[in-house]
């Protein structure tokens, strides 16, 4: 290929010199790659269409269709060979490949490790880990966490609302036989209020586990769109909560819609929202609240500051008969790092993030409560996430219109912008939904007492 460069006749103009340059490139992002592909899958396989050619890798295993790549851009190659499994959704999202199955290939890519660490340049990996230790020093401060949060959670309250549950709880389900458990919905097919069923089933798990009473003041971090706590206050004929809550979020989007949704089941005199910092916290709430809830808030505190998360915690709860029940998305322990280095998760959708694992959780516990908290119960909802995920996927593809959508956001009224945008959305719940799938991630619910309280039966 070099050699085309000698035609001046046929090369000289520059316009030609740069175009020989980026086939070269390309040509050689591409053979980096496949060279890597071809060595790293060793479980299941993949089939790569280029150009009306089929190249086929690894092997069917207990008759598992293979996965079909489709690559439609050469501009694929580059991205994958500078930021391996981000440029890979970068790709997803722009158009560039064509896949048969998005969660399967994401599963292969999980069962053959080896082909997202090593197909990225020495350069993509270097950046990798300069912003990985970037976040771990900046990210989260208090300026850092509101922009976050802005990134995140203050876009179109449409969106959302589009493939939550009625509760609005965007964190993980929990799914019974009512539904046909984890898998009902692959095996009897989804019904229309199937989630509706598993959020509040997980609503109610959590409020037990904090073991809460009528006329119990509970503190939330993470106050989501209010479902917890409109769902602490109800009172229902099964269940008499009856709580006063006190909730905190750093997202105007959310603080609006949860104030809507409270007025509307007129509780604005027991529930509050709170557009704070979990760090700000008032000094009269000291020692003030029988319960405390967190529910998939922790993934933006950051590992710089779980000791004094757990120390306001500690700070609000009362001395004595007092719980504390945490969910987060967690890595197992032998994936964690303190350095997580930006993947599609942390540049599109949860900017500055980061897992915890459930023993970091439990260590931060009890150094920031000084040892007033003691773990008393631990259950891990990973295996329900997928279907979660796949159930507000599909929502999402329903219910969400282009000329909804596009009222917010003008630019989604191009054809093309509104594809990759439900492509970036269509990728989040594969990506996640495999992580789960084959154990990559886990999703833990940690409940803590007072050390001196005696161990409650729940």
């Amino acid at each position: 290929m070099p050699i085309l460069l000698k035609g001046v006749n046929r090369y000289g103009d520059p316009a030609s010199r740069l175009h020989v340059k980026a086939m070269y490139i390309s040509s050689t992002a591409r053979s980096s790659v496949l060279n890597v592909v071809q060595g790293a899958i060793t479980t299941g396989r993949l089939d790569i269409e280029e150009n009306g050619e089929v190249y086929c890798y690894g092997q069917v295993v207990n008759d598992c269709k293979p996965i079909r790549l489709r690559v439609l851009d050469d501009n694929f190659w580059m991205r994958v060979a500078m930021s391996g499994g981000l440029g890979f959704s970068e790709a997803y999202m722009a158009g560039e490949i064509e896949v048969s199955d998005i969660t399967g290939i994401l599963e292969l890519f999980i069962d053959n490790l080896s082909l997202v660490s090593n197909v990225a340049s020495i350069y993509g990996r270097l950046a990798a880990k300069l912003t990985s230790l970037s976040n771990s020093f900046i990210n989260q401060s208090r300026f850092t966490a509101r922009l976050n949060a802005i990134a995140s959670y203050d876009q179109s309250n449409d969106i959302f609302q589009a493939f939550l549950s009625k509760e609005m709880m965007y964190s993980c389900a929990l799914w019974s036989g009512e539904e046909d458990g984890v898998d009902g919905d692959l095996t009897h097919g989804p019904t229309s209020d199937d989630l509706e069923k598993a959020q509040k089933r997980k609503l109610h798990r959590v409020l037990q586990q904090a073991r809460v009473k009528p006329g119990h003041r509970i503190l939330e971090f993470g106050s989501g769109w209010g479902g917890l706590a409109i769902e602490a206050r109800l009172r229902t004929a099964a269940r008499s909560y009856g709580c006063e809550v006190d909730t905190f979020t750093l997202s105007i989007e959310q603080k609006t819609l949860a104030e809507e949704r409270i007025r509307e089941a007129g509780l604005e005199d027991r529930i509050r929202v709170h557009l704070r910092d979990y760090r700000d916290i008032p000094a009269e709430f000291e020692n003030s609240f029988d319960a405390f809830i967190s529910i998939e808030m922790l993934e933006h505190v950051g590992p710089k500051w779980y000791n004094t998360y757990f120390k306001t915690v500690d700070f609000a709860l009362k001395k004595r008969n007092a719980t504390a029940v945490v969910c987060s998305s967690t890595f197992p322990e032998g994936r964690y790092s303190d350095y997580q280095a930006e993947d599609f998760m942390r540049r599109y959708m949860w900017p500055g993030s980061s897992l915890p694992s459930a023993t970091v959780l439990i260590n931060a516990a009890h150094a920031g409560s000084q040892g007033r908290f003691t773990l008393n119960h631990v259950e891990n909802h990973g295996a329900h996430y997928p279907r979660t995920l796949r159930t507000w996927g599909r929502r999402l593809k329903a219910n969400l219109s282009q000329d909804l959508i596009a009222r917010t956001y003008p630019a989604l009224k191009d054809d093309i912008q509104f594809r990759m945008f439900l492509r970036k959305w269509e990728y989040q719940f594969a990506y996640a939904g495999a992580g789960f799938t084959k154990g990559y991630l886990t999703c833990h619910m940690l409940t803590f007492t007072r050390t001196d309280d005696p161990s409650p039966l729940v």
